[in-house]
């Protein structure tokens, strides 16, 4: 897989890295505010289920370089389940915040091809490009929700698409043109936010010491990320039960004895349940889109 730039290596000025990008525009960033305006932006990130055997990842990488040579990326994950949609909106919506401002591309694409619109969404934090199923808007509400969307489907920009590989033939190149700052505008006509395709709000529901919530996902290590704020914790007891098992409420793995079960707030403020030295999921036999209660 192509190596990318360290993600704090920000000596260089991005307005001069922009600049020295072919076709680049002044057009003023919608980051955050804390950075000053410069033309486009200077990173992009890819979020795929493309895996690491094939050369998916390698031609998108190629697509972006080829267009905006000094625009870095940054690989946030190619290890989505396939076709998880859910999973690849909770792990893009988790990460951007902690991304510099960005051109975020997504794409868990079970539908390329289809009628399925490819979508651009302009946010105060950074723009995101990816298929119009629900993968996008968590992440767009993450960094400050939706001041812009278009369609894309310009034939300048996207002359011969394969109907199997949008990432490397649509999203890739237009996510470079914008990088370079291009308005969302050049790439298709605008699309009214509210016909956005959402995915389904997960099941939570809460009762007088006890809480049902949906897995939203599972980790690397087996840990159990569920539907309900971390701050949920503070309303259920020190002593909890999962699934007929116990389980203490603590803050990290290591309060709970080895083996054993511990609810706490997660790095990305969820309620998540893990195993100290074990993993959660298979020790309650959970994956994504279960419900389980705690009581």
């Amino acid at each position: 897989m192509v190596q990318v730039g360290d993600v704090e290596d920000l000596e260089e000025d991005p307005a001069t890295l922009i600049a020295s990008c072919p076709g680049s525009r002044n057009v003023a960033t919608p980051g955050r505010a804390t950075l000053p305006a410069v033309p486009g932006y200077a990173w992009l990130s890819l979020t795929t289920d493309y895996g690491l055997s094939d050369g998916f990842v390698a031609a998108c990488h190629g697509v972006v370089a080829r267009i905006a040579p000094a625009v870095r990326v940054i690989d946030v994950s190619h290890l989505v389940p396939a076709g998880d949609v859910a999973r690849g909106a909770a792990v893009l919506a988790q990460t951007v915040g902690h991304l510099p401002p960005a051109v975020h591309v997504a794409v868990v694409d079970p539908g390329v091809g289809t009628a399925r619109r490819g979508v651009a969404l302009g946010t105060p934090g950074g723009l995101l490009v990816g298929p119009d199923n629900g993968l996008l808007l968590r992440a767009a509400s993450a960094l400050g929700g939706i001041t812009e969307a278009v369609e894309l489907t310009s034939a300048e920009w996207f002359p011969d698409p394969s109907r199997t590989f949008h990432g490397r033939d649509v999203f890739a190149p237009a996510a470079a043109r914008f990088a370079l700052g291009a308005p969302l505008t050049d790439a298709g006509p605008a699309v009214d936010p509210a016909t956005l395709v959402r995915l389904p709000e997960p099941v939570l529901v809460q009762g007088d010491g006890w809480l049902e919530a949906e897995v939203l996902t599972v980790d690397h290590f087996g840990n159990v990320q569920l539907a309900a704020a971390g701050s949920v914790l503070r309303q259920l007891g020190p002593v909890l039960r999962i699934g007929g098992r116990r389980a203490v409420r603590g803050g990290t793995f290591g309060d709970a004895p080895t083996g054993e079960l511990v609810v706490y707030p997660d790095s990305a403020d969820h309620l998540a349940v893990a195993v100290n030295g074990g993993r959660a999921d298979e020790l309650l036999g959970v994956t994504s889109g279960d419900v389980l209660r705690l009581e």
